[in-house]
C-alpha cells in the first residue's frame, strides 16, 4: 500500500491543507456572526450561499480546469479562496459574506475536482479502495482537527480569518510541486434528475433530504452551539464530534445496509437519526452534554448519503454510475443549500431548538419514504454494490470507487490506471 500512497502524498498533503483552512472558515462566521448579532436567518443565508456556490462550480469549474490545466487551475482557485477568507475578516458585513461564500463554494468545487481527478488518474484497480478510503480520512480528520484552530485566538480578531487563509495558500505548495502527470477531468454521460426520481426514488430522497440535514448541520451547527451558551473552544469541540461520530459510525452502518435491503437500512438509519437529534430540542439545559448528543446524530447522519450512493449504484450499470451519482449530488446540493437559511429562519423564529426539529423532520421524511418504497414492492439486486464511507465532494470521487470486480481481485492485467489519458500543458 505504501508504495501506491507516495505518489499522491503531495495531493493528498494539498487537500488537508485546505480543509483545514476551509474548515475552520465555516464554523468562524457562523461563531464571528452570532458575536456581531446577526440574525439566525442572515447567517443561514451565509451558510447556503457556500452550498450555492458549490452547484454554480459544477458549471463553471470543469471547463476552466480543461482549459488551463490542473495545477494552473488549482492555483487560480486556491487563490481565490484565500482572498474570500481575508476579505471577509475585513468586510464584516452579512451582504458582503453571502456573496463571498458563494465564490468559496464555487472555488471549493473546483478543488475538489482537480484533486479527485488526479487520484483517479493515478489509483491502480486493486487499490482504488485503499486510496478512497485513505482519502475519505484524510477529509474527516481535516475536517475535524479544523473545528479546533478556532481556540487558536477570539473570533472577535483577525488573526482567525488570517489562518485560514494561510492553510489554503500552504496547500498549493504540494500541488504545485507535484511530478505527476496531469489528467483529463472526463465528461459525465446524461442522466436526468426526472429519470433518478422514477427510477430510485429512495436514493432521489436521500440525497435531496440527506443534504437539508447536512447543510444545516454545517452552517448551523455553530450557532446553535453558540446560542445555546458553549464557550468558543466547546463550539468547535461540539463541531467535532460531530465529524468524528460521522467517521466512526460509518463503517458499522455501512456494513449493515450491505447486509440486508439497502431501503431499510436507509430507513433504520433515519429514524435513529431523528431520535438521536431530539434531545438537542432542549438548547441551554442540555449544555456540554450537547456535545455526545451531535456525535451520536453525526454518527448517524454522516451515513446517509453514502447509503442512497450505495443505493443508486446497486440499480446502476457501470456506465451509469458517475452520470447517475451527479445527479444525485446536484440533488444533495440543492438541499444543502436550502438548509442553512431553511433552519436559520426557523431558529431566527422559535430559537435554537428548531434546529432539532429541522433535523428530526427532514431524517423522518426520509425515513418515511424507504419504508413506503419497502412497503409498496421488494427489490432483487444481482450485483448489490460495497458501501464506502464517504463524505459529499465532487462526482468524480465515485470513479475512484471499486468496482465490484476490483473489489473482488482484478486481474493483473487490469492494474493499469483507470483514467483518462494524461494531457500535457506546454
Amino acid at each position: 500500500m505504501i508504495r501506491h500512497v507516495v505518489p499522491i502524498s503531495a495531493l493528498l498533503a494539498g487537500v488537508a491543507l485546505l480543509l483545514l483552512g476551509n474548515g475552520l472558515l465555516g464554523t468562524l462566521l457562523a461563531v464571528r456572526g452570532s458575536l456581531e448579532g446577526y440574525s439566525d436567518f442572515l447567517l443561514g443565508l451565509v451558510g447556503s450561499g457556500y452550498f450555492a456556490g458549490y452547484l454554480i462550480g459544477t458549471v463553471v469549474a470543469p471547463p476552466l480546469i480543461r482549459r488551463i490545466g490542473h495545477i494552473r487551475a488549482f492555483a487560480f482557485f486556491a487563490a481565490g479562496t484565500a482572498a474570500t477568507g481575508l476579505l471577509q475578516g475585513l468586510f464584516i458585513d452579512p451582504i458582503a459574506w453571502i456573496a463571498l461564500r458563494v465564490m468559496a463554494g464555487t472555488a471549493l468545487f473546483a478543488l475538489y475536482t482537480i484533486i479527485e481527478s488526479w487520484l483517479n488518474s493515478q489509483a491502480a484497480r486493486e487499490q482504488r479502495g485503499k486510496v478512497f478510503a485513505l482519502y475519505m480520512v484524510v477529509n474527516l480528520g481535516a475536517l475535524a482537527l479544523a473545528q479546533q484552530l478556532l481556540r487558536l485566538d477570539s473570533p472577535a480578531m483577525f488573526t482567525l480569518f488570517a489562518v485560514s487563509a494561510l492553510f489554503v495558500c500552504l496547500a498549493v505548495m504540494p500541488v504545485a510541486a507535484t511530478r505527476l502527470a496531469q489528467p483529463v477531468v472526463s465528461e459525465s454521460g446524461r442522466f436526468s434528475v426526472v429519470r433518478l426520481m422514477r427510477e430510485i426514488p429512495v436514493a432521489a430522497a436521500g440525497g435531496l433530504l440527506s443534504g437539508l440535514a447536512m447543510g444545516a448541520f454545517w452552517g448551523m451547527g455553530p450557532v446553535y452551539a453558540a446560542r445555546i451558551g458553549l464557550a468558543e473552544g466547546d463550539v468547535a469541540l461540539f463541531m467535532s464530534a460531530g465529524i468524528v461520530g460521522g467517521a466512526l459510525l460509518q463503517w458499522p452502518l455501512g456494513a449493515f445496509s450491505d447486509s440486508r435491503d439497502r431501503r431499510t437500512a436507509l430507513a433504520i438509519a433515519a429514524l435513529v437519526a431523528a431520535l438521536a437529534a431530539a434531545p438537542l430540542a432542549a438548547g441551554e439545559l442540555l449544555g456540554r452534554w450537547s456535545i455526545a448528543v451531535i456525535a451520536l446524530y453525526g454518527g448517524l447522519a454522516f451515513a446517509i448519503y453514502p447509503m442512497a450512493v450505495a443505493h443508486l449504484v446497486d440499480h446502476l450499470n457501470n456506465e451509469d454510475i458517475v452520470a447517475g451519482s451527479t445527479v444525485l449530488l446536484l440533488l444533495h446540493g440543492v438541499g444543502a443549500a436550502i438548509g442553512p437559511v431553511l433552519a436559520g429562519g426557523m431558529m431566527n423564529i422559535f430559537g435554537p431548538a428548531a434546529l432539532a426539529a429541522h433535523f428530526g423532520v427532514a431524517q423522518l421524511l426520509l425515513a418515511i419514504a424507504a419504508y413506503a418504497s419497502v412497503r409498496r414492492h421488494s427489490e432483487e439486486i444481482t450485483d448489490p454494490a460495497h458501501f464506502m464511507p464517504m463524505v459529499r465532494t465532487t462526482p468524480t470521487v465515485l470513479e475512484i470507487m471499486p468496482t465490484p470486480e476490483t473489489a473482488d481481485g482484478a486481474e493483473a492485467a487490469d492494474t493499469a490506471a483507470p483514467g483518462p489519458a494524461p494531457q500535457q500543458n506546454e
